[in-house]
Parts: C-alpha cells; sequence; structure tokens
C-alpha cells in the first residue's frame, strides 16, 4: 500500500504544470500603448490619448510561460483621419511618435528590449501629403489630406500568426523623438531603442510583435 501511495504522488508531481514565471515590463510610449501576451491584455497605458501632451512611463508585471509572444499597439494622437493635431490653431501639424520597451525576468536578466528585430506593422497613415498640415480646412480624404487605415488582422497578437511579411520595426535615436515626461525615470536596458513606423509623423498607428523563447 505504500509504495502505491508513493507512486501516485510521483505521478501528481509530475503531470503537474510548472508554475508560470513573472516578467517586470517597463514601457514609454508617445502617446498611447496597449501591451498584449498571447493575445490577452495585460497593461494599458494610464493616460488617456486625448491628454495634451500625454508622454509617460509605465511600469507593470505580468505572468506568462515561455515561449509566449508579445503583442504591442502604439498609437501617436490625431484628431481626425486626416492625421493632425491642433486643427484650426496656430499649432496644427503632424504628429510624432516613439515606443521603448523592455522586459526582465525575476532575477532581473533582461529577456527581451524593443529593436529593429521586432516586426511592427501600420495600420494608419496620414496624411499621406504632409502638406496637408499646412491646409487651412483640413477634410480628411480630401485633398492632401488622403489617408491610409486598416484594421488590426485577426490574432495577430497570438503566436500562431504568420507576421513574415511585416516590416521591421525601425529605429529612432533620442534626438529624433525627444522623449520626456517619464523617461528619464526608468534605467532603460543599453541595447533598448527607441522605435517606431517607417515616418515618426505619418504612421499614427502601429502593431507591433515579438516572440520571446
Amino acid at each position: 500500500m505504500k509504495r502505491l501511495l508513493a507512486k501516485t504522488a510521483f505521478l501528481c508531481l509530475a503531470t503537474s504544470p510548472l508554475m508560470a514565471e513573472t516578467f517586470r515590463t517597463d514601457v514609454w510610449a508617445d502617446n498611447w500603448f496597449e501591451m498584449r501576451i498571447n493575445g490577452t491584455k495585460v497593461a494599458e497605458d494610464s493616460v488617456p490619448i486625448t491628454t495634451e501632451r500625454s508622454f509617460n512611463a509605465e511600469s507593470f508585471s505580468f505572468d506568462a510561460d515561455r515561449p509566449f509572444t508579445i503583442g504591442l499597439v502604439a498609437k501617436d494622437f490625431k484628431q481626425d483621419d486626416a492625421g493632425l493635431e491642433y486643427i484650426g490653431t496656430r499649432r496644427q501639424q503632424m504628429g510624432d511618435g516613439g515606443v521603448i520597451v523592455q522586459v526582465r525576468d525575476s532575477a532581473g536578466n533582461s529577456i527581451a528590449v524593443s529593436n529593429s528585430g521586432w516586426s511592427c506593422m501600420v495600420i494608419h497613415t496620414a496624411p499621406l501629403d504632409k502638406s496637408c498640415a499646412r491646409e487651412r480646412n483640413p477634410v480628411p480624404g480630401i485633398g492632401p489630406c488622403t489617408f491610409d487605415a486598416k484594421p488590426e488582422p485577426a490574432g495577430w497578437d497570438q503566436a500562431g500568426f504568420d507576421a513574415s511579411s511585416w516590416p521591421k520595426a525601425v529605429e529612432y535615436s533620442e534626438r529624433a523623438v525627444r522623449p520626456k515626461d517619464g523617461y528619464d525615470r526608468i534605467r532603460w536596458d543599453r541595447d533598448a531603442r527607441l522605435i517606431w513606423g517607417p515616418d515618426l509623423e505619418q504612421s499614427n498607428t502601429i502593431l507591433c510583435r515579438l516572440t520571446v523563447q
């Protein structure tokens, strides 16, 4: 009887699932982000994108088993599909974006940082003609204020999605992005880079993904 009990206990231990790891994450975004792990949202920027100059850093934790897929939605503020901000004022302009990410394990080791190794698809580009910013009455889709908008592809933030055709993220310098308001309070990994779509001003909404082994 003792042998049977011991064997049963061993089988229970052998078949029990492993504990998920806890990962600590820092994100700074201009202007807003949402992070998903294997398709499930684990964090969202606490400052609404409609807040003027909504630059801030967020630090949070999530639990996951490796491998896992990071899906990052990043948005620059735009008043409408023309892609401009401060419309009708002297400050009317195209905004510019930028995001940086680092993920560490429970021991403090860096296991993922934003760089050109991420795949990023732009799903909102505007204005397609930058002269739109000089229009006195910019109307989305009219004249130089045309735009390109796509829905999020189904399952893009999950492991089984084929992103082989997606472009790589574009890395930008601090000088180009001019990060502020929270960026300096994070000690960024030396390999973490500010990333965005192909144009800091015209790329308004981007989807970025990375699988962590």
